[in-house]
């Protein structure tokens, strides 16, 4: 079964962040995240931490992070 995932968007959506995320085929989770840094750094420990309430967290990672100059996205949705 696929992690829930629509917790993660209403979250990502309380905080004001934009992006994305997504369920892989392997049972994992992958996304986007962008805002002000302290709002990024409270959805990282909410995934790490709480989660979706269907979710099973074993671990969460998190790279390539990096200041932008503009946000790429105008929402925090879905992609499937």
């Amino acid at each position: 079964m696929f992690p829930d995932i629509m917790g993660t968007q209403a979250e990502g959506k309380k905080l004001g962040v934009v992006g994305w995320v997504q369920n892989t085929d392997y049972g994992t989770v992958q996304g986007q995240i962008q805002g002000p840094t302290v709002k990024v750094r409270q959805l990282q420990e909410w995934l790490q931490k709480t989660g979706s309430p269907k979710s099973c967290i074993d671990r969460a990672e998190f790279c390539n992070e990096k200041k932008i100059a503009c946000l790429g996205h105008s929402d925090f949705c879905i992609v499937k």
